[in-house]
Parts: structure tokens; C-alpha cells; sequence
């Protein structure tokens, strides 16, 4: 992994942060504009959760040279929130456990080429994603 940037997600203004840092790095890394608002949205979605779930958390952003040379970011999200009881019904579309749409974890997924979740109740989540250059 090469040129790798970790924003500390507390409120509002560090999801915007972390949107940007995310879009700067998919244009550098060669994504479109289009490629790169779709890893901005992925972005936003999760680093809104931490601060609607957990409060505190980070969120990452790294270049990669994957297999055969393929260009591509990898994302993670991580906290040390509530955890997630069942994964498999807040990864369906239209749940929500806060009130919203239910849109944000499986747009993500959608969004993304890879998807990791891995969370524990009372110990945090962290959602590793990865959108590779075509």
C-alpha cells in the first residue's frame, strides 16, 4: 500500500473532511470524476455512521497497486462504538435502527467492489471497502 491518509471522524465537519480526502485520492489515483464521487458517497455513509453510532472513530484511506498492477483504494472504517447485534439485517436494504432510509451499509456495498464487515456487540465495527481502477 502506498500513500495511505487516516482522518479522525468526531462530528460533522471530519465527514466532510474525510469525503474530500477520499475524493483527492481516487482523482490521484486515476478513478473519474464520477469514480470518485461514488468512493466520496461510500466514505460519507460510513464515516456518518461512526459519528450517529459510535462518536469517535477513524477512517482510512490508502492507495494500492493490486494484482497484475491494477490501481485501486482501499477503505476502512473503524470504531470502537455499540458494535452491530445482527449484520445480516442492517446489510438489507430499507433497515434502519436510527429512523433513516436503511440505505447507508448496503449502498455502500453497492457502491464498492469489495466489502468487509466485521463487528462485535459492545466492542466497535470496522467496514473495510475497496473500489478497483477499471
Amino acid at each position: 500500500m502506498a500513500e495511505e491518509v487516516q482522518i479522525l471522524v468526531t462530528c460533522d465537519k471530519d465527514v466532510v473532511t474525510a469525503r474530500q480526502q477520499g475524493r483527492a485520492t481516487a482523482l490521484a489515483a486515476g478513478f473519474s470524476n464520477s469514480e470518485a464521487t461514488l468512493v466520496a458517497t461510500a466514505i460519507s455513509e460510513l464515516a456518518r455512521n461512526i459519528v450517529s453510532y459510535a462518536n469517535r472513530g477513524t477512517v482510512t484511506v490508502a492507495r494500492l497497486n493490486g494484482h497484475k498492477g491494477a490501481a485501486g483504494l482501499k477503505i476502512v472504517a473503524s470504531d470502537a462504538g455499540p458494535g452491530i447485534a445482527d449484520v445480516a439485517q442492517a446489510l438489507r436494504d430499507g433497515y434502519s435502527s436510527s429512523g433513516g432510509l436503511g440505505l447507508g451499509l448496503p449502498g455502500v456495498r453497492r457502491l464498492m467492489d469489495d466489502f468487509d464487515i466485521a463487528s462485535v456487540p459492545g466492542s466497535g465495527t470496522t467496514v473495510t471497502v475497496t473500489k478497483w481502477l477499471k
